[in-house]
């Protein structure tokens, strides 16, 4: 029976040896912990021409659930005048304009946003 081939792996195959100072050890350590990475796995990313795509900042996503939350309840109060309850008689059209405004602000402040999580960080 023939001996089958040896898989070759990473760990069975030479390491490559990078020189740095420690500040420039200590950023790649940060720009890979922003990116969800090993420092071995971001930099074989990096030196294979990868773009890498961090993870997504937790605090942002908070600010978008919350802005998510201020459009449903502004979606709702159109509803509600939509359906001609009684309770939204005194609602004007003046009302309805300025939800409608507002809706219109929240969404493009959702929009800048996302804008910061998709755009890589400049200032890393």
């Amino acid at each position: 029976m023939e001996k089958a081939a040896e898989k070759i792996t990473r760990r069975k195959t030479t390491p490559i040896k990078v020189y740095c100072l420690p500040e420039e050890k200590q950023r790649i350590e940060e720009n890979a912990k922003a990116a969800g990475r090993t420092m071995s796995s971001f930099l074989l990313q990096v030196g294979q021409g990868y773009q890498i795509t961090g993870i997504v900042d937790a605090e942002q996503v908070r600010q978008m659930a919350r802005i998510s939350g201020d459009l449903g309840r502004l979606g709702g109060l159109l509803k509600w005048w939509l359906t001609d309850d009684t309770r939204t008689d005194k609602f004007t059209p003046d009302t309805i304009r300025r939800v409608l405004l507002k809706i219109e602000e929240t969404q493009q402040e959702l929009g800048a946003v996302m804008a910061k999580i998709i755009r890589p960080r400049l200032d890393k």
